[in-house]
Protein backbone atom coordinates (compact mmCIF):
# COMPACT_ATOMS: atom_id res chain seq x y z
CA UNK A 1 0.00 0.00 0.00
CA UNK A 2 1.43 3.22 -0.88
CA UNK A 3 0.90 5.90 1.79
CA UNK A 4 -0.42 9.25 0.86
CA UNK A 5 0.65 12.55 2.26
CA UNK A 6 -1.25 16.33 1.53
CA UNK A 7 0.28 19.72 2.36
CA UNK A 8 -3.03 21.34 4.23
CA UNK A 9 -0.98 23.27 6.69
CA UNK A 10 1.49 24.91 4.44
CA UNK A 11 -0.86 24.91 1.77
CA UNK A 12 -2.95 27.21 3.97
CA UNK A 13 -2.28 28.83 6.53
CA UNK A 14 1.61 29.76 5.12
CA UNK A 15 2.30 32.63 7.71
CA UNK A 16 2.43 29.82 10.86
CA UNK A 17 5.76 28.18 9.80
CA UNK A 18 9.42 27.35 8.78
CA UNK A 19 9.92 24.94 5.82
CA UNK A 20 13.14 22.82 7.18
CA UNK A 21 14.52 19.56 6.87
CA UNK A 22 15.34 17.48 9.98
CA UNK A 23 18.96 17.21 11.02
CA UNK A 24 19.77 13.19 11.17
CA UNK A 25 21.58 11.74 14.30
CA UNK A 26 24.74 9.60 14.56
CA UNK A 27 24.57 5.54 13.72
CA UNK A 28 20.54 6.09 14.34
CA UNK A 29 18.49 2.88 14.83
CA UNK A 30 14.86 2.55 15.21
CA UNK A 31 14.71 0.88 18.64
CA UNK A 32 10.55 0.54 18.39
CA UNK A 33 7.88 0.77 16.84
CA UNK A 34 3.74 0.65 17.17
CA UNK A 35 3.06 -2.25 15.58
CA UNK A 36 -0.95 -1.84 15.69
CA UNK A 37 -0.89 1.61 14.82
CA UNK A 38 0.99 1.26 11.92
CA UNK A 39 -1.12 -1.93 10.62
CA UNK A 40 -3.66 1.09 11.17
CA UNK A 41 -2.15 3.39 9.17
CA UNK A 42 -1.34 0.97 6.06
CA UNK A 43 2.52 1.18 7.01
CA UNK A 44 3.94 -2.37 6.04
CA UNK A 45 6.37 -3.59 8.69
CA UNK A 46 9.32 -4.20 6.60
CA UNK A 47 9.68 -0.09 6.32
CA UNK A 48 10.87 -0.03 10.08
CA UNK A 49 13.21 -2.93 9.74
CA UNK A 50 16.23 -1.12 8.24
CA UNK A 51 19.56 -2.47 8.11
CA UNK A 52 21.43 1.00 7.80
CA UNK A 53 20.39 4.07 9.41
CA UNK A 54 16.97 5.09 10.26
CA UNK A 55 14.91 6.08 7.61
CA UNK A 56 12.30 8.52 7.76
CA UNK A 57 11.78 7.35 11.61
CA UNK A 58 15.36 9.22 11.92
CA UNK A 59 14.31 11.99 9.63
CA UNK A 60 17.22 10.88 7.37
CA UNK A 61 14.63 9.98 4.50
CA UNK A 62 11.14 11.12 3.44
CA UNK A 63 8.08 9.26 1.91
CA UNK A 64 6.61 10.87 -1.01
CA UNK A 65 4.94 13.55 -0.57
CA UNK A 66 6.21 14.86 3.11
CA UNK A 67 6.55 18.67 2.96
CA UNK A 68 8.50 18.80 6.66
CA UNK A 69 7.86 22.61 8.55
CA UNK A 70 7.93 23.49 11.89
CA UNK A 71 5.20 25.53 13.27
CA UNK A 72 5.45 28.93 15.49
CA UNK A 73 3.44 29.29 18.09
CA UNK A 74 3.73 31.23 21.59
CA UNK A 75 2.49 31.18 25.13
CA UNK A 76 1.61 31.21 28.79
CA UNK A 77 4.02 29.37 30.89
CA UNK A 78 3.10 29.05 34.32
CA UNK A 79 0.91 31.76 34.15
CA UNK A 80 3.61 34.26 32.51
CA UNK A 81 3.43 35.49 29.22
CA UNK A 82 6.67 33.80 26.96
CA UNK A 83 6.28 35.17 24.17
CA UNK A 84 7.37 33.22 20.64
CA UNK A 85 8.01 29.29 21.31
CA UNK A 86 7.05 27.02 18.33
CA UNK A 87 8.54 23.78 17.62
CA UNK A 88 11.83 23.78 18.97
CA UNK A 89 12.60 20.73 18.35
CA UNK A 90 9.96 19.18 16.46
CA UNK A 91 9.34 19.12 12.40
CA UNK A 92 5.70 18.50 11.13
CA UNK A 93 6.81 15.92 8.73
CA UNK A 94 3.78 15.34 6.97
CA UNK A 95 -0.25 14.57 7.26
CA UNK A 96 -1.24 11.16 5.82
CA UNK A 97 -4.36 11.17 4.13
CA UNK A 98 -5.71 7.38 4.94
CA UNK A 99 -8.53 5.38 2.79
CA UNK A 100 -11.48 6.57 4.93
CA UNK A 101 -10.70 11.04 4.02
CA UNK A 102 -8.89 11.40 7.74
CA UNK A 103 -5.88 13.21 8.02
CA UNK A 104 -2.94 12.45 10.98
CA UNK A 105 0.20 14.53 11.53
CA UNK A 106 3.12 12.89 11.47
CA UNK A 107 5.25 14.69 13.77
CA UNK A 108 9.60 14.17 14.48
CA UNK A 109 10.50 15.25 17.90
CA UNK A 110 14.21 15.57 18.68
CA UNK A 111 14.41 16.46 14.78
CA UNK A 112 17.44 19.13 15.35
CA UNK A 113 17.37 22.91 15.70
CA UNK A 114 14.90 25.26 14.14
CA UNK A 115 14.15 29.05 13.76
CA UNK A 116 11.87 28.34 17.21
CA UNK A 117 14.76 26.37 19.03
CA UNK A 118 15.48 29.85 21.42
CA UNK A 119 18.28 28.72 23.83
CA UNK A 120 17.60 24.71 23.20
CA UNK A 121 19.49 22.56 20.92
CA UNK A 122 16.69 20.92 19.20
CA UNK A 123 17.21 17.50 20.80
CA UNK A 124 15.46 15.40 22.60
CA UNK A 125 17.06 12.05 24.41
CA UNK A 126 15.98 8.33 24.98
CA UNK A 127 13.81 8.88 28.44
CA UNK A 128 12.09 11.85 27.37
CA UNK A 129 11.23 9.92 24.03
CA UNK A 130 10.42 6.17 25.93
CA UNK A 131 8.37 8.13 28.43
CA UNK A 132 6.50 10.03 25.69
CA UNK A 133 5.49 6.70 23.56
CA UNK A 134 4.19 4.96 26.85
CA UNK A 135 2.40 7.81 28.56
CA UNK A 136 0.30 8.47 24.93
CA UNK A 137 -0.37 4.54 24.55
CA UNK A 138 -1.32 4.28 28.31
CA UNK A 139 -3.87 7.17 27.92
CA UNK A 140 -5.04 5.70 24.43
CA UNK A 141 -5.57 2.55 25.90
CA UNK A 142 -7.37 4.21 29.02
CA UNK A 143 -9.29 5.57 26.13
CA UNK A 144 -8.65 9.13 27.00
CA UNK A 145 -7.75 11.13 24.03
CA UNK A 146 -4.29 11.71 23.43
CA UNK A 147 -1.20 12.01 20.23
CA UNK A 148 -0.03 8.48 19.93
CA UNK A 149 3.31 7.27 19.54
CA UNK A 150 4.50 5.46 16.18
CA UNK A 151 8.00 5.28 16.57
CA UNK A 152 11.54 5.91 18.76
CA UNK A 153 15.17 5.95 17.26
CA UNK A 154 18.35 6.43 19.61
CA UNK A 155 21.66 7.43 18.36
CA UNK A 156 25.42 8.01 19.21
CA UNK A 157 24.80 11.66 19.01
CA UNK A 158 25.57 12.66 22.79
CA UNK A 159 22.75 15.39 23.59
CA UNK A 160 23.95 17.53 27.05
CA UNK A 161 20.83 17.39 29.83
CA UNK A 162 21.92 17.00 33.70
CA UNK A 163 24.37 14.44 32.02
CA UNK A 164 25.66 13.93 28.85
CA UNK A 165 22.52 11.52 27.10
CA UNK A 166 22.00 9.45 24.16
CA UNK A 167 19.66 11.67 21.71
CA UNK A 168 16.86 10.35 20.11
CA UNK A 169 13.84 10.67 18.09
CA UNK A 170 10.16 9.31 18.23
CA UNK A 171 7.30 10.19 15.67
CA UNK A 172 3.72 10.90 17.04
CA UNK A 173 1.18 11.29 15.17
CA UNK A 174 -2.25 13.10 15.45
CA UNK A 175 -5.63 14.43 13.96
CA UNK A 176 -3.56 18.00 14.78
CA UNK A 177 -1.10 19.47 16.46
CA UNK A 178 -2.94 22.68 16.83
CA UNK A 179 -2.40 24.39 20.15
CA UNK A 180 -4.19 27.04 21.89
CA UNK A 181 -0.59 28.94 21.76
CA UNK A 182 -1.11 29.58 17.89
CA UNK A 183 -3.93 32.06 18.60
CA UNK A 184 -2.05 33.33 21.24
CA UNK A 185 0.83 33.89 18.66
CA UNK A 186 -1.00 36.06 16.32
CA UNK A 187 -3.22 38.16 18.75
CA UNK A 188 -0.35 39.27 20.57
CA UNK A 189 1.50 40.15 17.48
CA UNK A 190 -1.92 42.38 16.75
CA UNK A 191 -3.05 40.22 13.58
CA UNK A 192 -6.69 39.31 14.15
CA UNK A 193 -6.75 38.23 10.76
CA UNK A 194 -4.06 35.87 10.93
CA UNK A 195 -6.31 34.00 14.00
CA UNK A 196 -9.65 34.17 12.53
CA UNK A 197 -7.56 31.99 9.22
CA UNK A 198 -6.82 29.43 12.13
CA UNK A 199 -10.25 29.35 13.33
CA UNK A 200 -11.30 29.27 9.98
CA UNK A 201 -8.44 26.56 9.00
CA UNK A 202 -10.09 24.72 12.10
CA UNK A 203 -13.66 24.86 11.59
CA UNK A 204 -13.07 23.60 8.09
CA UNK A 205 -11.14 20.45 8.71
CA UNK A 206 -12.04 19.54 12.25
CA UNK A 207 -15.40 21.39 12.28
CA UNK A 208 -17.23 21.21 9.13
CA UNK A 209 -20.56 20.98 10.36
CA UNK A 210 -20.75 23.93 11.29
CA UNK A 211 -18.78 25.87 8.47
CA UNK A 212 -22.12 27.20 7.21
CA UNK A 213 -23.94 28.30 10.21
CA UNK A 214 -23.73 32.02 10.90
CA UNK A 215 -22.84 31.36 14.33
CA UNK A 216 -19.99 29.30 13.54
CA UNK A 217 -17.01 30.14 15.56
CA UNK A 218 -19.25 30.68 18.83
CA UNK A 219 -20.15 26.85 18.32
CA UNK A 220 -16.63 25.64 17.68
CA UNK A 221 -15.68 27.45 20.91
CA UNK A 222 -17.97 25.81 22.55
CA UNK A 223 -17.03 22.43 21.77
CA UNK A 224 -13.63 23.81 22.36
CA UNK A 225 -14.59 24.25 26.08
CA UNK A 226 -16.25 21.07 26.66
CA UNK A 227 -13.75 18.66 25.07
CA UNK A 228 -11.40 20.64 27.28
CA UNK A 229 -13.56 20.19 29.94
CA UNK A 230 -13.92 16.39 29.47
CA UNK A 231 -10.45 15.86 29.04
CA UNK A 232 -9.32 17.07 32.38
CA UNK A 233 -12.24 15.15 33.89
CA UNK A 234 -10.53 12.40 32.30
CA UNK A 235 -7.70 12.88 34.16
CA UNK A 236 -8.83 13.24 37.43
CA UNK A 237 -11.06 10.55 37.10
CA UNK A 238 -7.88 8.32 36.24
CA UNK A 239 -5.05 9.82 38.62
CA UNK A 240 -3.32 11.46 35.40
CA UNK A 241 -1.08 14.41 36.57
CA UNK A 242 0.19 16.31 33.37
CA UNK A 243 2.49 18.40 35.08
CA UNK A 244 3.49 21.02 32.48
CA UNK A 245 0.14 22.78 31.04
CA UNK A 246 1.06 25.47 29.65
CA UNK A 247 -1.32 27.24 27.04
CA UNK A 248 1.43 26.10 23.97
CA UNK A 249 0.64 22.71 25.57
CA UNK A 250 -2.75 22.33 25.02
CA UNK A 251 -4.92 20.97 22.27
CA UNK A 252 -7.56 22.85 20.42
CA UNK A 253 -9.15 19.13 19.95
CA UNK A 254 -9.43 18.24 23.40
CA UNK A 255 -6.37 16.04 22.90
CA UNK A 256 -3.45 14.86 25.54
CA UNK A 257 -0.17 16.33 24.21
CA UNK A 258 3.40 17.40 24.85
CA UNK A 259 4.32 14.42 27.58
CA UNK A 260 7.10 15.39 30.25
CA UNK A 261 7.16 15.51 33.82
CA UNK A 262 4.00 13.59 33.68
CA UNK A 263 2.69 11.25 36.46
CA UNK A 264 -0.13 9.06 37.85
CA UNK A 265 -1.00 9.14 41.17
CA UNK A 266 0.58 6.52 43.44
CA UNK A 267 -0.52 7.12 46.93
CA UNK A 268 -3.40 9.36 46.78
CA UNK A 269 -2.53 12.68 47.41
CA UNK A 270 -4.71 15.80 45.68
CA UNK A 271 -2.04 18.20 45.95
CA UNK A 272 0.66 15.67 44.04
CA UNK A 273 3.17 17.97 42.15
CA UNK A 274 4.68 15.68 39.37
CA UNK A 275 6.73 18.47 37.78
CA UNK A 276 9.63 19.15 40.32
CA UNK A 277 10.17 22.47 38.46
CA UNK A 278 6.89 23.58 39.42
CA UNK A 279 7.61 25.05 42.57
CA UNK A 280 4.40 26.72 43.21
CA UNK A 281 2.19 24.14 42.34
CA UNK A 282 0.51 25.97 39.55
CA UNK A 283 -0.35 21.96 37.70
CA UNK A 284 -0.47 19.98 40.84
CA UNK A 285 -3.00 16.88 40.76
CA UNK A 286 -6.24 19.15 41.97
CA UNK A 287 -5.18 22.19 40.07
CA UNK A 288 -5.54 21.25 36.78
CA UNK A 289 -9.61 21.76 36.66
CA UNK A 290 -8.53 25.86 37.38
CA UNK A 291 -5.70 25.80 35.43
CA UNK A 292 -7.68 24.32 32.42
CA UNK A 293 -9.98 26.86 32.49
CA UNK A 294 -7.40 29.84 32.86
CA UNK A 295 -5.97 28.82 29.75
CA UNK A 296 -9.37 28.74 27.75
CA UNK A 297 -9.55 31.87 29.11
CA UNK A 298 -6.35 33.06 27.33
CA UNK A 299 -7.66 31.13 23.99
CA UNK A 300 -11.19 33.66 24.66
CA UNK A 301 -9.08 36.32 24.54
CA UNK A 302 -7.44 35.90 21.28
CA UNK A 303 -10.90 34.75 19.91
CA UNK A 304 -12.56 38.83 21.00
CA UNK A 305 -12.04 40.56 17.77
CA UNK A 306 -14.69 38.04 16.19
CA UNK A 307 -16.68 36.41 18.94
CA UNK A 308 -18.84 38.51 20.73
CA UNK A 309 -17.49 38.63 24.42
CA UNK A 310 -21.12 37.53 25.69
CA UNK A 311 -20.65 34.67 23.94
CA UNK A 312 -17.33 33.89 24.98
CA UNK A 313 -18.11 34.19 28.53
CA UNK A 314 -21.14 31.82 27.94
CA UNK A 315 -19.06 29.72 27.07
CA UNK A 316 -16.73 29.91 29.91
CA UNK A 317 -19.07 29.63 31.87
CA UNK A 318 -20.51 25.84 30.86
CA UNK A 319 -16.76 24.43 32.01
CA UNK A 320 -17.58 23.79 35.11
CA UNK A 321 -20.78 21.97 34.39
CA UNK A 322 -18.94 19.62 31.49
CA UNK A 323 -15.93 19.08 33.55
CA UNK A 324 -18.24 18.18 36.40
CA UNK A 325 -20.96 16.32 34.27
CA UNK A 326 -18.43 14.08 32.84
CA UNK A 327 -16.09 13.69 36.30
CA UNK A 328 -19.41 12.01 38.47
CA UNK A 329 -20.50 9.86 34.98
CA UNK A 330 -17.13 8.33 35.20
CA UNK A 331 -16.90 8.38 38.92
CA UNK A 332 -20.60 7.01 39.48
CA UNK A 333 -18.92 4.02 36.94
CA UNK A 334 -16.15 3.46 39.27
CA UNK A 335 -17.79 2.87 41.64
CA UNK A 336 -20.33 1.00 40.77
CA UNK A 337 -23.81 3.06 41.01
CA UNK A 338 -26.14 2.99 37.99
CA UNK A 339 -28.14 5.43 39.36
CA UNK A 340 -27.48 9.47 40.60
CA UNK A 341 -28.07 9.34 44.24
CA UNK A 342 -27.92 12.48 46.32
CA UNK A 343 -25.59 11.27 48.58
CA UNK A 344 -22.79 9.74 46.11
CA UNK A 345 -20.66 12.62 46.54
CA UNK A 346 -21.08 12.65 50.66
CA UNK A 347 -19.61 8.74 49.46
CA UNK A 348 -17.13 9.90 46.95
CA UNK A 349 -15.78 12.47 49.28
CA UNK A 350 -15.44 10.42 52.72
CA UNK A 351 -13.52 7.39 50.63
CA UNK A 352 -11.15 10.17 49.39
CA UNK A 353 -10.70 11.41 52.71
CA UNK A 354 -9.72 8.17 54.11
CA UNK A 355 -7.31 7.52 51.14
CA UNK A 356 -5.93 10.90 51.81
CA UNK A 357 -5.36 10.12 55.14
CA UNK A 358 -3.93 7.14 55.07
CA UNK A 359 -1.62 7.24 51.82
CA UNK A 360 -3.99 4.81 50.17
CA UNK A 361 -2.80 3.64 46.62
CA UNK A 362 -5.45 5.58 43.84
CA UNK A 363 -5.42 2.91 41.41
CA UNK A 364 -5.65 -0.49 43.56
CA UNK A 365 -7.93 1.22 46.19
CA UNK A 366 -10.47 1.27 43.23
CA UNK A 367 -9.69 -1.99 41.11
CA UNK A 368 -10.25 -3.88 44.73
CA UNK A 369 -13.18 -2.02 45.13
CA UNK A 370 -14.63 -3.61 42.34
CA UNK A 371 -14.38 -6.86 43.82
CA UNK A 372 -17.27 -6.02 46.26
CA UNK A 373 -19.99 -8.32 46.79
CA UNK A 374 -23.13 -5.84 47.77
CA UNK A 375 -24.02 -8.63 50.76
CA UNK A 376 -21.27 -8.95 51.90
CA UNK A 377 -19.63 -7.01 54.62
CA UNK A 378 -15.87 -8.62 54.30
CA UNK A 379 -13.55 -7.19 51.54
CA UNK A 380 -10.02 -7.64 49.98
CA UNK A 381 -9.92 -3.68 50.66
CA UNK A 382 -10.07 -3.35 54.52
CA UNK A 383 -6.40 -4.80 54.47
CA UNK A 384 -5.42 -2.00 52.33
CA UNK A 385 -6.61 0.24 55.41
CA UNK A 386 -5.18 0.84 59.15
CA UNK A 387 -7.72 2.33 60.20
CA UNK A 388 -10.38 -0.36 60.22
CA UNK A 389 -13.57 0.99 62.14
CA UNK A 390 -13.71 4.06 60.04
CA UNK A 391 -13.19 1.49 56.38
CA UNK A 392 -16.27 -0.89 58.03
CA UNK A 393 -18.45 2.48 58.28
CA UNK A 394 -17.62 3.73 55.20
CA UNK A 395 -18.01 0.28 53.53
CA UNK A 396 -21.36 -0.27 55.34
CA UNK A 397 -22.83 2.76 53.98
CA UNK A 398 -21.55 1.83 50.38
CA UNK A 399 -22.66 -1.63 49.98
CA UNK A 400 -26.21 -0.09 51.18
CA UNK A 401 -26.28 2.26 48.29
CA UNK A 402 -25.11 -0.36 45.77
CA UNK A 403 -27.93 -2.56 46.92
CA UNK A 404 -30.60 0.41 45.71
CA UNK A 405 -29.67 0.03 42.34
CA UNK A 406 -30.74 -3.83 42.67
CA UNK A 407 -28.30 -4.74 40.29
CA UNK A 408 -26.37 -8.31 40.18
CA UNK A 409 -22.86 -8.19 41.30
CA UNK A 410 -21.89 -9.83 38.29
CA UNK A 411 -22.95 -7.05 35.94
CA UNK A 412 -21.41 -4.24 38.21
CA UNK A 413 -18.37 -5.69 38.98
CA UNK A 414 -17.47 -6.08 35.43
CA UNK A 415 -19.08 -2.06 34.76
CA UNK A 416 -15.99 -1.66 37.73
CA UNK A 417 -13.30 -3.71 36.36
CA UNK A 418 -14.04 -1.68 33.01
CA UNK A 419 -13.76 2.03 34.49
CA UNK A 420 -10.81 1.15 37.04
CA UNK A 421 -7.62 -0.03 35.37
CA UNK A 422 -5.51 -2.97 36.95
CA UNK A 423 -2.47 -1.21 35.59
CA UNK A 424 -1.35 2.32 34.94
CA UNK A 425 2.01 3.69 33.39
CA UNK A 426 3.48 4.40 37.11
CA UNK A 427 6.86 6.91 36.83
CA UNK A 428 8.69 3.79 38.43
CA UNK A 429 7.47 1.22 35.60
CA UNK A 430 8.70 3.78 33.36
CA UNK A 431 12.11 4.30 34.78
CA UNK A 432 12.72 0.42 35.08
CA UNK A 433 12.39 0.32 31.16
CA UNK A 434 14.35 3.44 30.16
CA UNK A 435 17.12 2.10 32.60
CA UNK A 436 17.72 -0.82 30.49
CA UNK A 437 17.25 0.93 27.44
CA UNK A 438 19.96 3.14 28.49
CA UNK A 439 21.76 -0.10 28.50
CA UNK A 440 20.96 -1.12 25.23
CA UNK A 441 17.90 -3.69 26.58
CA UNK A 442 15.05 -2.39 25.05
CA UNK A 443 13.42 -6.38 26.16
CA UNK A 444 11.31 -4.29 29.13
CA UNK A 445 10.34 -1.20 26.46
CA UNK A 446 8.44 -4.13 24.50
CA UNK A 447 6.95 -5.60 26.62
CA UNK A 448 5.13 -2.71 29.03
CA UNK A 449 4.06 -1.37 25.75
CA UNK A 450 2.32 -4.64 25.28
CA UNK A 451 0.89 -4.77 28.39
CA UNK A 452 -0.67 -1.37 28.35
CA UNK A 453 -2.17 -2.39 26.17
CA UNK A 454 -4.59 -4.12 28.31
CA UNK A 455 -5.05 -2.00 31.79
CA UNK A 456 -8.28 -3.26 32.53
CA UNK A 457 -7.50 -6.71 32.43
CA UNK A 458 -6.65 -8.45 35.95
CA UNK A 459 -2.60 -9.25 36.33
CA UNK A 460 -0.55 -10.95 39.02
CA UNK A 461 2.68 -9.49 38.09
CA UNK A 462 4.59 -6.53 39.74
CA UNK A 463 3.34 -4.11 37.02
CA UNK A 464 -0.04 -3.68 39.27
CA UNK A 465 1.85 -3.63 42.67
CA UNK A 466 2.66 -0.84 44.27
CA UNK A 467 5.82 1.11 43.69
CA UNK A 468 8.96 0.26 45.17
CA UNK A 469 10.80 2.53 47.89
CA UNK A 470 12.88 3.81 45.29
CA UNK A 471 10.11 4.21 43.06
CA UNK A 472 8.57 6.47 45.11
CA UNK A 473 11.42 8.95 45.32
CA UNK A 474 11.26 9.86 41.81
CA UNK A 475 11.87 13.13 40.41
CA UNK A 476 10.90 14.46 36.91
CA UNK A 477 11.57 17.88 35.38
CA UNK A 478 10.59 19.22 32.12
CA UNK A 479 13.24 18.06 30.94
CA UNK A 480 11.93 14.48 30.82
Amino acid sequence: MTLSFTTRWRDELPATYTALLPTPLRNARVIWHNDVLAEQLGISADLFDIPDGSGVWGGEALFAGMSPLAQVYSGHQFGVWAGQLGDGRGILLGEQQLADGSILDWHLKGAGLTPYSRMGDGRAVLRSTIRESLASEAMHYLGIPTTRALSIVTSDTPVQRETTEAGAMLIRVAQSHMRFGHFEHFYYRREPEKVRQLADFAIRHYWSQWQSESDCYQLWFQDVVTRTATLIADWQTVGFAHGVMNTDNMSILGLTMDYGPFGFLDDYVPDYICNHSDHQGRYSFDNQPAAALWNLQRLAQTLSPFIPVDALNDALDSYQLALLTRYGQRMRQKLGFFSEQKNDNELLSELFSLMAREGSDYTRTFRMLSQTEQHRASSPLRDEFIDRTAFDDWFARYRSRLQQDNVDDDIRQAQMKAANPALVLRNWLAQRAISLAEKGDYTELHQLHLALRTPFDDRNDDYVSRPPDWGKRLEVSCSS
